[in-house]
Formats: C-alpha cells, sequence, structure tokens
C-alpha cells in the first residue's frame, strides 16, 4: 500500500507539472492572443482618426472652455415703421423722355431631372423643397450619442463620428448642394435637414450638423448652456434678430434661435477646428434650382381711373426657400433675383401696358402698380416679427410695407429699364432713388444724383417724397445699380 501510495503522489505530481505546463502554454496562448489584439487595438485606435486635424482638436475640446456672454443683434429701424401711409393726391405729370419699348430677356435656366427614390433603400429620406433627397448614414455616426451632457460627452460624440466611415456622406452633400445650385443658406437647411432626420434628439442633431460643417470648411462653433448643445455660425454681416456671440473680434450666431428668446451665456471655446473658417454667406445671388410647382395669381390696380391686371406664373417651393431665412442685411433682399418664370411672366404683362409710353409715365406706370397692387401692413402685425421680404415674397404676398415693396420696386427697374436704382432708408422708413434727369425731390450718393421714388407713397410720383423725410438726411443708402 505503502507503495502504492509513492506511486500516486508520484503520479499526481507528473500530473500536477503536466497541468502546470498545459496552463503556462493556454496562458501563454492567451497572452500571445490579447497582445496581438492589443497591437491590433492599438492601430486600430491610430487610425480611428482619418483626417490627422481630429485627434488634437478633441484633445483641445476637453481643456479650453470658458463662459461667453449673449449679444443681442441691433434692429433695423431705431424707430416703428408708420402705421398707416396718407395717400398723396393723384396728379398726371407731362411725360418726357423716349417712348418705351420694353425688351424681355429670356433667362435660361438649365432644368435638372431630379433623382427619383433608388432601388435599395437608404438609411433617410426626405421631403426638400419638392425635391426627394436620402442618404446612407454611416454606422459610426448612427451610434454616436451625447453622453454624458459636458465636454466629455462632446468629445464622446466626435470621437465616434470621426472614426466613421463619413467621407461618403460629406461627398453626398457637396454633390446635391451644387446640383441643387444650393447658396449657404441651402447648405445650412440641407444639413440641418439630414441631422434632424437622423437623430429626433436635439442635441446629437446639432452635434452632428456641428461635425458636417466643420468638415466642409465653414467656421462652426458649438457650445453648452444648461447641458444642451448651442450650435454657432460665424457670419461676417449682421443676422438681425439672432443672438449671437463674439469669439475675439468675430461674430458667430445662433441662427436657430433667429426671431426667439436669447439662450443666454454658453461655456465654448476659442479655437476653430483647424482650416474651417468659411462664414455663413447669406447673400442670394442666384435662386436654387428646385423642382417645379407652377402657381398663377394675379395682381391688380387702378391708375388714373383704370384698373390693370398683371397675371404671372411662380415656383411654389421657391417661396417655401424664401420663408426660411433669417433676417439678413438689406444687400442681400435688394439684389437676389426674381425666379426666372416669374420674370418672364410679369415682365410680358407689364410690357402690354407700359410699350409706347414715354420713359417718365413707363416708370410712374411701375411704381403706381407696386404702390397700389398690396395692401400696406407692417411686418409686426402681419408676421409677428420684422421680416424683409425678397422681391418673390412681395409678389406672392397680399401685403407688404416699405422695404418689401422698394426691393421688388428696384428689382423691375432695374431690369426693365437698365437705369441706375439705390435703397434710401431712413430710421422709420425704406424709399427709391432713380439715377434719372426728372426734377423732384433728390438724394446724392458719391457724385451721383438720384430722383426720390417712394413705392410705399400712394398716387406720389417719381420726385414725390413723404413730407415727414422731405427734408430729413437718410440714414444709409443701398447699391442696387449705379
Amino acid at each position: 500500500m505503502q507503495h502504492n501510495k509513492v506511486g500516486e503522489l508520484k503520479l499526481f505530481k507528473l500530473f500536477g507539472h503536466f497541468s502546470l505546463l498545459i496552463s503556462l502554454l493556454f496562458i501563454t496562448s492567451l497572452n500571445a492572443k490579447s497582445f496581438e489584439d492589443f497591437k491590433r487595438f492599438e492601430s486600430q485606435s491610430f487610425n480611428a482618426y482619418k483626417d490627422e486635424r481630429d485627434s488634437a482638436f478633441n484633445k483641445y475640446l476637453l481643456q479650453h472652455w470658458k463662459i461667453y456672454n449673449v449679444q443681442n443683434s441691433t434692429p433695423l429701424y431705431e424707430k416703428s415703421k408708420p402705421r398707416d401711409i396718407i395717400p398723396a393726391s393723384e396728379k398726371k405729370l407731362k411725360p418726357v423722355g423716349p417712348k418705351i419699348s420694353i425688351y424681355v430677356k429670356k433667362i435660361s435656366q438649365e432644368k435638372t431631372v431630379f433623382d427619383e427614390k433608388s432601388k435599395e433603400k437608404k438609411d433617410i429620406s426626405f421631403d426638400f423643397f419638392g425635391s426627394y433627397q436620402e442618404f446612407n448614414i454611416p454606422n459610426g455616426i448612427k451610434e454616436a450619442n451625447f453622453y454624458p451632457q459636458n465636454q466629455k460627452g462632446i468629445s464622446n460624440f466626435f470621437s465616434k463620428v470621426a472614426s466613421s466611415e463619413y467621407d461618403g456622406l460629406i461627398s453626398n452633400i457637396k454633390n446635391v448642394s451644387k446640383k441643387m445650385d444650393l447658396n449657404d443658406w441651402g447648405v445650412y437647411l440641407l444639413i440641418v435637414k439630414i441631422s434632424n432626420t437622423l437623430f429626433t434628439n436635439q442635441d446629437n442633431s446639432k452635434l452632428l450638423s456641428w461635425f458636417i460643417f466643420n468638415k466642409m470648411g465653414y467656421a462652426v462653433k458649438i457650445g453648452l448652456a444648461k447641458k444642451h448643445v448651442v450650435l454657432m455660425h460665424y457670419s461676417k454681416k449682421t443676422i438681425y434678430s439672432t443672438p449671437h456671440y463674439k469669439f475675439k473680434d468675430k461674430k458667430y450666431y445662433v441662427v436657430a434661435n433667429y426671431a426667439k428668446k436669447s439662450v443666454g451665456r454658453v461655456f465654448s471655446y476659442n479655437q476653430n477646428y483647424p482650416g474651417s473658417d468659411k462664414e455663413l454667406d447669406l447673400s442670394l445671388k442666384k435662386l436654387p434650382n428646385l423642382p417645379l410647382s407652377i402657381n398663377k395669381k394675379t395682381l391688380e390696380f387702378k391708375h388714373f381711373g383704370n384698373i390693370y391686371s398683371v397675371p404671372y406664373e411662380y415656383n411654389k417651393n421657391i417661396i417655401d426657400f424664401m420663408a426660411t431665412y433669417p433676417q439678413a442685411d438689406y444687400e442681400t433682399f435688394f439684389n437676389a433675383p426674381l425666379d426666372y418664370i416669374t420674370y418672364e411672366s410679369i415682365a410680358i404683362s407689364l410690357k402690354k401696358h407700359i410699350d409706347g409710353k414715354k420713359a417718365s409715365d413707363a416708370l410712374n406706370f411701375i411704381l403706381s402698380f407696386v404702390q397700389k397692387a398690396f395692401i400696406y401692413e407692417r411686418d409686426d402685425k402681419q408676421f409677428g416679427r420684422e421680416k424683409v421680404m425678397f422681391a418673390q415674397e412681395t409678389l406672392f404676398f397680399d401685403k407688404s410695407d416699405c422695404e418689401d415693396r422698394a426691393v421688388l420696386f428696384s428689382y423691375l427697374v432695374k431690369e426693365l429699364f437698365s437705369i441706375g436704382i439705390i435703397g434710401v432708408k431712413y430710421k422709420n422708413h425704406m424709399a427709391t432713388a432713380l439715377n434719372i434727369p426728372i426734377k423732384g425731390d433728390t438724394v446724392r450718393v458719391e457724385t451721383k444724383k438720384f430722383v426720390l421714388a417712394d413705392p410705399t407713397y400712394i398716387n406720389a410720383t417719381i420726385g414725390m417724397s413723404m413730407l415727414e423725410y422731405r427734408n430729413i438726411q437718410p440714414q444709409s443708402y443701398v447699391i442696387v445699380k449705379k
């Protein structure tokens, strides 16, 4: 028995050594596997950011934040605009100048064939001013989340999105923007629509918009206010009725809060994403290429006892696009075009009434049209806020006030007669002035003299300004055409 016990002991020891050897081999194998995983993880971490800017920027986001105080934009007018406009006495003047024959130039615009639904369903789809848009979204973006609700949460969101295959999405946004001739505001709306369609959580949506804007070169920042994300866009020009923050000498606007209450102080950072310094430029020198949704309208007005009809057509999708606009500077509105369908149809309608008239009569006819075809109504009563309308919108709405009519009149004069015209701004009123040899009230801009024409002063002819503005120096001028 003793022999057996010794044998068992030897066998046990032998088995123990063998087990230890197996364990060591297993541990060695496991360690080798773990080491390979570790190396692979380190390699993935190293390659997680495809853009070398992202690593340093994300580290920066975790450190350099401070409080910024909100600043409110100055109002468009120092005083409230007149509630009512007392008409002038209708007076027929002796016509002067050459006889007019309007040339209606054809404005060519390439018609885009908009994409239909693709055979393979994409991750998100939506209507964008009559056009069907769809995009695939990388998994890394879908999984991104603002948590916790502080700087760390922003860093976590950024890391997840920056590590995703986002290049395809950025490329698609650029392609759609180019195809639709979107200006910066159109690009803004497209990116926000994509973000809002993907995320119901507004913090996540704003963070995705921020990331995309930065990758597209726009100077955009985010901040935190009461644990929620605030998106801010750099603009050289003033965006009125919109809270903004100053970072050194540059203003960043919370465009989402246009005509809304302020978000108060924000906790944010000063440094832009590297290489992203492009401003949000709201100028609209060319209208977006949107699908056609044609509607018809007829404007009527009385001129020296006769009733005139001015039928025209318009694309409702353009109206819807313009309705989203924040309060930009006056140059944006005065220098934006009419839709080519609208311009052509309204120019043909007006041509029937003014061809053969002398220049002064033809110009006064257009002035009378803008004065009388619309009801005067201040923006605060019609929209509940100040809203300068594009010429396209003024034609669409039944009511308008002084600057809306000035924008429309200046556009029609510039296109139909090709003469110099400017916007004339007072503390609480807007008129226009023409560079023509007609007697009357005038203003001088640089070396040129312009004759007043007020599209709001009903029955007033060119050369007549309202009595209360007759001896007042205008605050500023908007150059439309010299």
